[in-house]
C-alpha cells in the first residue's frame, strides 16, 4: 500500500514504458473538463440573456399600459372636446339621426336601375 501511494505521488505511472496508455485517458479527462466548463460558461450566458430579455419584456409591458391609459383618456369626449373648443368647434346639440334602409327597397331600386 505504502509503494502505491509514494508511486502516485512521485508520479511514476507517466513515465514507465506503458505510459502512453495513462497519457491518453489523462488528456481525455482534460478535454472532457475543458468541454464541461464551456458548457456551463455558455449556460451562464443563456441564463443573463434570459433574465435581461425577462426584464425587458415587464419594461415594454408596463409602457403598454401606460400607453394605452393614455390613449383612453385622449379617446374621452371631454378631451376632444375641449380640444375641439381651442379652435372653436363645439359639440351638436341635436342628436343624430339614424338612417334606416330596407332590403325590399334596396333590391327594387336595383331592379329599376338595371331595366
Amino acid at each position: 500500500m505504502k509503494g502505491g501511494v509514494f508511486a502516485i505521488l512521485k508520479a511514476r505511472f507517466l513515465i514507465h514504458d506503458d505510459a502512453v496508455k495513462n497519457w491518453r485517458f489523462i488528456v481525455f479527462i482534460i478535454l472532457l473538463a475543458i468541454l464541461m466548463i464551456a458548457n456551463t460558461q455558455r449556460y451562464e450566458q443563456k441564463v443573463f440573456e434570459i433574465a435581461k430579455l425577462n426584464n425587458e419584456v415587464k419594461e415594454l409591458r408596463s409602457e403598454f399600459v401606460d400607453r394605452r391609459s393614455e390613449l383612453m383618456k385622449l379617446k374621452m369626449e371631454s378631451t376632444i372636446s375641449d380640444k375641439m373648443k381651442e379652435k372653436q368647434i363645439f359639440p351638436s346639440t341635436v342628436p343624430p339621426i339614424k338612417i334606416e334602409v330596407k332590403k325590399e327597397e334596396e333590391k327594387s331600386f336595383f331592379k329599376r336601375i338595371w331595366q
